[in-house]
């Protein structure tokens, strides 16, 4: 999420929220997340979603993973490695590659 804003701050200046919300949720893919991703595409598409700006969008995220962290049996080190197992490749290499490592499940 952290680097969604810098780059929305250096290459989505005068974006709308839709398009905002699309970009991210591109990033969104495989196993649960992806049927997670399909739900919130259908709700944009009846103009049901509940979701509006962005910090909407991520504590909605936030949300699910708080759900599927509880019931994963994980904790600590152990949950943020297995939920960086689970990223988009890209993005698990810029994980990699930054300068300082996430230490907690929330950054």
């Amino acid at each position: 999420m952290n680097a969604y804003h810098l780059y929305a701050r250096a290459r989505l200046g005068g974006v709308g929220n839709k398009e905002r919300i699309s970009w991210v949720l591109s990033y969104v893919q495989g196993g649960v997340a992806e049927v997670w991703k399909d739900n919130i595409l259908d709700e944009t598409e009846k103009g049901t979603l509940e979701v509006e700006t962005m910090e909407e969008l991520f504590e909605k995220i936030r949300e699910e993973f708080r759900r599927a962290a509880r019931g994963s049996g994980y904790e600590g080190r152990a949950l943020i490695d297995e939920f960086k197992r689970g990223l988009n490749g890209t993005i698990r290499r810029k994980l990699a590659k930054a300068e300082s490592s996430p230490s907690t499940i929330m950054e």
